[in-house]
């Protein structure tokens, strides 16, 4: 039953993507008129007037006109064929760039991660703690990851560490919240047992804390990142330099939409695999209560 759901589910996935493509590619179908003055230049003396002038080929398909899926396949083959070459500062391959911005996120991430699980631990077992410490939260987490730029700018004085800086500061909150969370919802019996047993305070925050909050943990964890690797791309825009954040607003510079347009699938197909590996590691630690 479950495989014939798949089945059917990836079916119509399947469908829902070619209508989509055939949408794409009626929509961007080039007008049927042509006047004289689009027409391609037929010698090398007028090919070469019109590639001073800005009007060759090469150029017209960067400025002209949405990309249809040919010229999007083609971007793509073009892209991913030499995702590692590095021929300067602002001319580095597609694989360079998503290196450089999972990088940030895999470093501010473990940061924040480092910091809000034993935090989330101590709100979560000490409600005084809580109280005390509750007022900075709720005034600290609304503000914008990207608000805090300037000020990390201003005092690091590195943007690629100034990056980093801001996916820790937008992944720290779900993670200390969740965590909080989780371990003061432990079971109240699992923590007398302990208690009973005399057991450690180290060894009960994880043998019996730990395990119990896992799930919930692993959930913040899982929100954390995807708002993180939301928040990158804004930072490599604001930033420059390197990542593919950069990469976008550079090719938009360029004005080659298709590279754009490639640069936002990537961005969607990467989110979606680093929420898969949370989702795993979640259903590896959930449990039947």
């Amino acid at each position: 039953m479950a495989n014939h759901l798949g089945l059917r589910a990836a079916l119509i996935s399947l469908l829902i993507f070619l209508l989509f493509l055939a949408g794409w590619h009626f929509a961007t179908l080039p007008p049927t008129t042509t006047s004289a003055a689009t027409v391609a230049p037929q010698t090398q003396q007028d090919e070469d007037y019109a590639k001073l002038m800005g009007k060759s080929k090469e150029s017209e398909s960067k400025v002209t006109g949405f990309p249809n899926p040919a010229q999007m396949g083609l971007a793509m083959r073009k892209h991913l064929s030499d995702p590692f070459y590095d021929n300067g500062p602002n001319d580095k391959g597609i694989g360079i760039q998503l290196g450089y911005s999972l990088a940030r996120v895999g470093l501010g991430f473990s940061i924040a991660a480092l910091v809000a699980i034993p935090l989330g631990f101590v709100l979560g077992m000490s409600p005084l703690m809580q109280r005390a410490l509750n007022p900075f939260i709720q005034i600290l987490k609304p503000i914008s990851p990207l608000a805090w730029m300037p000020l990390a700018l201003y005092t690091i004085k590195d943007s690629s560490i100034s990056g980093v800086f801001v996916i820790f500061i937008c992944s720290i909150w779900p993670m200390l919240l969740n965590t909080s969370f989780g371990v003061a919802a432990v079971r109240r019996e699992w923590i007398n047992v302990a208690r009973t047993l005399e057991v450690s305070a180290l060894r009960k925050a994880l043998l019996v804390i730990l395990p119990a909050a896992a799930p919930t943990i692993l959930t913040g964890m899982r929100i954390s990142m995807g708002i993180a690797w939301l928040v990158i791309v804004a930072a490599e825009m604001l930033v420059g330099g390197t990542g593919i954040g950069y990469f976008v607003w550079n090719e938009w510079n360029n004005l080659s939409l298709t590279s754009v347009m490639f640069a936002i699938l990537l961005i969607g197909v990467v989110g979606m695999l680093l929420d898969l590996i949370f989702a795993r590691l979640q259903q590896f630690v959930s449990y039947v209560d």
